[in-house]
């Protein structure tokens, strides 16, 4: 016996009410976190922008104001590293000569594909994500790898295939 699809139009009257019956709770919410009201109000739009894609799993919540904290804290800590990566980013190029100094669309791109490669590396530890930077950014061979960071060379051969392996699924997840 197959079942039939979700009706659409139940999926999105779900969401509806979801919006309307906790929108003003995670402004708040996110306020109290953020204290800032224009923030709050932009993060909890996001938050509703992320549940537009997910209108399936609204019908089926038993905790909603669990799952929109839970969205929200994402969101929360994805702004805050895309801030880091962007400072980092604003303060490497802050001393480049001007005729060297990308354009601005240059530094969206830039700062977007940073922002990528930080997210693919999220969850590494320190040690792999620097093997991993240092012979991917500074063509570092793994000799040279191990003698910067203090281990032997088969530790840095376990953490570049920790690393490609984590790549990989995170890429195959997106």
């Amino acid at each position: 016996m197959s079942s039939s699809p979700p009706n659409p139009s139940l999926l999105h009257s779900d969401v509806r009410s979801l919006y309307s019956d906790h929108h003003g709770w995670l402004v708040n919410w996110l306020r109290r976190r953020l204290r800032d009201t224009d923030n709050a109000a932009d993060m909890a739009q996001d938050t509703f922008l992320y549940v537009l894609g997910k209108p399936e799993q609204v019908a089926r919540l038993r905790e909603p104001r669990a799952w929109l904290s839970s969205i929200a804290k994402g969101l929360l800590i994805d702004r805050f590293r895309r801030q880091q990566v962007e400072q980092a980013y604003l303060n490497a190029i802050a001393h480049l000569p001007e005729q060297d100094m990308p354009a601005p669309e240059e530094r969206l791109i830039l700062l977007e594909t940073l922002t990528r490669i930080d997210a693919l590396l999220d969850g590494l530890k320190p040690n792999v994500r620097t093997a991993f930077l240092l012979s991917r950014l500074e063509g570092l061979g793994y000799q040279a790898i191990a003698e910067r960071l203090g281990v032997s060379l088969s530790s840095v051969e376990k953490y570049m295939a920790t690393a490609i392996r984590h790549c990989f699924l995170a890429r195959n997840a997106l």
